[in-house]
């Protein structure tokens, strides 16, 4: 199997990029796309040449780290995959594959292919915790939480902080994983102490951050790789607005 990759290189965020193409051949149609980028990267090596920066660590489409977008698409192809999880086969011998890192303003190019995408951890630290006493484990017959309830709120906890519903919108809208964060807390009753701040904060730390609104366009969910539900985004909005008529502004 042979692919010709055109990869976005640039030093930093302040540098202009380009894109570079570099041809392989005999390729495994069962290789992981990340596993090609390792083999490109050992022939640069043995060039002199410069690695090409991508982000990954588990490879097993649990972390989120390996943000790329491949032919114009976030993660690749595939539709609810990341990009480790994406194989050659889902690609023709002969493609012409354009692989680019996420696009956004509140993701800052470190270099190549690889992003900051601190501003999620940002917006964590603003609200996305409970209250708690310290010490021995709580007793876990202690809180009842309903079976329905418990499923949901994990459904939403799922959420892996890829960024690809930031890189899909057409407004760069962190709203999917930011009600991902909201909801699987205020679903649960030890996440109701900060019920009201939370979200507010959570929030305003997002739109501080340069993200953009959300039009409920879907394309967020539709590449999600865990399939967090756009009804957070519903459930988000309601606590806000509550939020603020019980706080005021």
């Amino acid at each position: 199997m042979k692919l010709t990759l055109k990869i976005w290189r640039q030093k930093n965020a302040e540098s202009k990029g380009n894109l570079e193409s570099y041809e392989l051949d005999g390729l495994n149609e069962d290789m992981a796309f990340l596993e090609l980028l390792d083999l490109l990267n050992e022939k640069l090596s043995v060039k002199g040449e410069p690695a090409i920066e991508f982000d990954h660590d588990c490879r097993e489409g649990i972390c989120g780290q390996c943000s790329l977008v491949i032919n114009g698409k976030a993660h690749g192809p595939g539709a609810h995959y990341t990009t480790c999880q994406t194989h050659l086969r889902s690609f023709k011998d002969g493609d012409i594959l354009v692989v680019e890192p996420f696009r956004a303003a509140s993701f800052k190019i470190i270099r190549d292919l690889k992003v900051d995408r601190s501003s999620f951890d940002k917006i964590i630290q603003a609200g996305g915790y409970i209250s708690s006493f310290t010490g021995m484990a709580p007793e876990a017959n202690s809180i009842p939480v309903h079976h329905d309830i418990s499923t949901s709120a994990m459904d939403s906890a799922a959420c892996i902080g890829c960024g690809a519903c930031v890189a899909v919108c057409k407004n760069s809208s962190a709203a999917l994983f930011l009600s991902a964060k909201v909801s699987h807390l205020v679903k649960l009753p030890q996440g109701k102490l900060e019920r009201a701040e939370r979200v507010v904060a959570m929030v305003n730390v997002h739109d501080e951050e340069g993200f953009g609104s959300c039009t409920n366009t879907g394309a967020c969910a539709i590449v999600c790789p865990q399939e967090i539900p756009l009804i957070d985004i519903a459930r988000m909005n309601y606590e806000y607005n509550r939020s603020k008529m019980l706080i005021g502004e």
